[in-house]
């Protein structure tokens, strides 16, 4: 009698699991960071869930204050400005899936929402003889990219990530959202960006890494 009544037991337990979706992954919750809900699914793409992504870093996580940050955009410009997070969140949107591919082998896809860099370039007037855009990170990093890069792809400096607010592991209050460039060239933690007319090797550049960083390319140079 027993021995049913626990077979019983452990059929019915089973079955609450089952249809209340308990062992079903698809069923998860999404994370909530900040009261925002995170998205792990857009317009037909799964999106990699933020606590599942890869993070390297050369001096760890930085913690920047939102409200004394400044943005600070100069060199070849006609008008160098300092802008704050809500002058940055306050120019047009616009979200992209783009996945990050690292040079180890790893990778994930985003959603990634912020500013197109044009958009920025247009509020400081950049001059003609600009060709190379060096951006600085707070923690010392610092990589560059062709200014006709980053404009004929439409390229975004990130303040939100899978619909929530750009966590500090993942480069608040800005990453740059290299496309089609390796991770080493995904800059987090913005601080600064200067525009130029001279090559520059940022800080893996300068120990051998591609200056260039093409997904599929060499990733040293040769």
């Amino acid at each position: 009698m027993k021995r049913i009544l626990l077979i019983t037991t452990l059929i019915l337990i089973f079955s609450i699991s089952t249809f209340s979706g308990c062992v079903s992954e698809d069923q998860q919750e999404p994370e909530v960071y900040d009261n925002e809900s995170e998205t792990t699914f857009y317009s037909g793409q799964e999106l990699t869930p933020i606590a599942e992504q890869r993070n390297n870093a050369i001096k760890g996580t930085q913690y920047i204050d939102r409200e004394s940050y400044r943005l600070q955009v100069d060199g070849l410009v006609e008008k160098p400005m300092e802008f704050s997070y809500e002058e940055i969140t306050a120019l047009p949107r616009t979200s992209k899936v783009v996945d990050l591919d690292c040079v180890e082998g790893w990778g994930f896809t985003g959603k990634w929402t912020g500013v197109k860099i044009a958009d920025l370039f247009e509020e400081v007037g950049v001059m003609e003889n600009a060709s190379t855009v060096i951006f600085f990170s707070a923690d010392g990093y610092s990589t560059a990219l062709e200014l006709d890069y980053l404009l004929e792809n439409n390229i975004i400096l990130a303040y939100g990530l899978n619909d929530v607010t750009l966590p500090p592991e993942r480069g608040f209050p800005l990453q740059l959202v290299a496309e089609s460039k390796y991770g080493y060239k995904w800059a987090k933690w913005i601080v600064r960006i200067e525009l130029s007319d001279s090559e520059y090797r940022g800080y893996w550049e300068e120990r051998g890494y591609n200056n260039r960083g093409d997904v599929g390319g060499p990733a040293f140079e040769r």
